[in-house]
């Protein structure tokens, strides 16, 4: 029941953009069509859960000495370092599936284009890595909690994405025209998503 909670708890209440704004670069920029959306929403999951599976075992087993309860063999305390070895460990697993990607679907590759290496820089992927530590989350609730961060995240981007899809049909002022309705449409959706604060 705990997993449950913090699966809904992640995709609903406490969602990465819409509740947290995290991750806002990709959202604006990939939620064009749904298609491109989806796609970058299953790379946003497997690199969120590699990097928060990675980071967490660092956390805890290289950087974290045994007095403050982790178990690391070293003696100094290399806490600190926790921002730099995530962005490295992200970086890497980025290039990582970029590489996959290239081999296994060019169609996927060519449509998410530019917006792929924003995973580096996506503040979600490392906003995620930092909460389970501030958090003190487990290895499996880590897990179960970047995963739901990451549903949620592909949930906003793909309902802002067909908002987006009818908004192209629709005659809308020129004044309004692009990232203004766009910023207004994601402020209207994080209201609505405003509704679930207090369900878990």
């Amino acid at each position: 029941m705990e997993y449950i909670l913090i699966i809904i708890g992640a995709i609903f209440v406490n969602n990465i953009v819409l509740a947290q704004f995290l991750g806002i670069c990709p959202f604006l920029g990939v939620s064009k069509d749904v298609k491109s959306s989806l796609g970058m929403g299953g790379a946003v999951l497997f690199v969120m859960l590699i990097a928060t599976m990675v980071t967490w075992l660092l956390m805890n087993y290289m950087l974290t000495p045994v007095e403050f309860g982790g178990h690391s063999p070293f003696k100094v305390d290399l806490r600190y370092l926790q921002t730099i070895v995530y962005i490295l460990v992200i970086a890497g697993l980025v290039q990582m599936v970029e590489i996959v990607l290239k081999k296994s679907a060019p169609a996927l590759y060519q449509t998410l284009g530019i917006f792929l290496p924003l995973i580096t820089t996506n503040c979600a992927v490392l906003g995620v890595a930092i909460q389970v530590v501030q958090k003190d989350m487990t290895f499996l609730q880590s897990l179960t909690y970047a995963g739901g961060i990451a549903i949620g995240f592909t949930l906003a981007l793909v309902i802002f994405a067909g908002i987006r899809e009818q908004l192209a049909l629709v005659k809308i002022p020129k004044a309004m025209n692009g990232i203004p309705i766009a910023l207004i449409t994601a402020g209207i959706l994080a209201m609505a998503f405003m509704g679930f604060s207090g369900l878990v």
